[in-house]
């Protein structure tokens, strides 16, 4: 668990699929992100088992549910993200459009950053986001990630921006 001054985040779970199910349909997820046809709340159920609840197992990082720690609502997912289309992990977010422009998404991510730099030991991290996302852009720019290259990722046809943080070995 990652705790920042305003949220909470934690690995997800069964428990999480209306949230999931409400978040990845949104027309901005489906915009920016892609449609995961996630459409019912075993679908729902069946895409936490299989990816962040997966991963999570296998690698001891995920994406995470992001909750406010005010009144506990479920506000996004944020976290770090294992595809077989990238070299490095990736740090990956969604936020439902509610709460943006708060800095939920900053507050969250730079957590992440610190996680995958401090606890998980990674040596790069990479981001991937829609060249006409300006905000994503923005954020990932806002974190500490250069741009490297316009790129196609295998297996799919849309144009990606790939940036990378490459963190400096540790000394004890």
């Amino acid at each position: 668990m990652i705790e920042t001054e305003r949220l909470t985040l934690r690995p997800l779970t069964e428990g999480d699929a209306a949230f999931y199910l409400q978040l990845v349909n949104e027309p901005s997820f489906i915009e920016n992100i892609g449609d995961k046809g996630v459409r019912t709340l075993d679908d729902a159920r069946n895409a936490i088992v299989t990816g962040p609840m997966a991963m999570h197992k296998a690698l001891g990082y995920s994406l995470m549910l992001v909750q406010q720690k005010s009144d506990g609502a479920a506000i996004g997912m944020c976290g770090l993200i294992k595809r077989d289309t990238l070299p490095d992990t990736d740090i990956g977010y969604a936020y439902l459009p509610a709460y943006w422009g708060r800095g939920y998404a900053f507050e969250a991510a730079a957590a992440v950053v610190a996680f995958a730099r401090d606890k998980v030991g990674l040596k790069r991290l990479l981001g991937i986001v829609s060249p006409r996302n300006t905000a994503s852009n923005q954020l990932l720019r806002k974190l500490g990630l250069s741009f490297i290259e316009l790129l196609v990722l295998k297996g799919e046809t849309k144009d990606t921006n790939l940036y990378g943080l490459e963190f400096p070995p540790h000394h004890s």
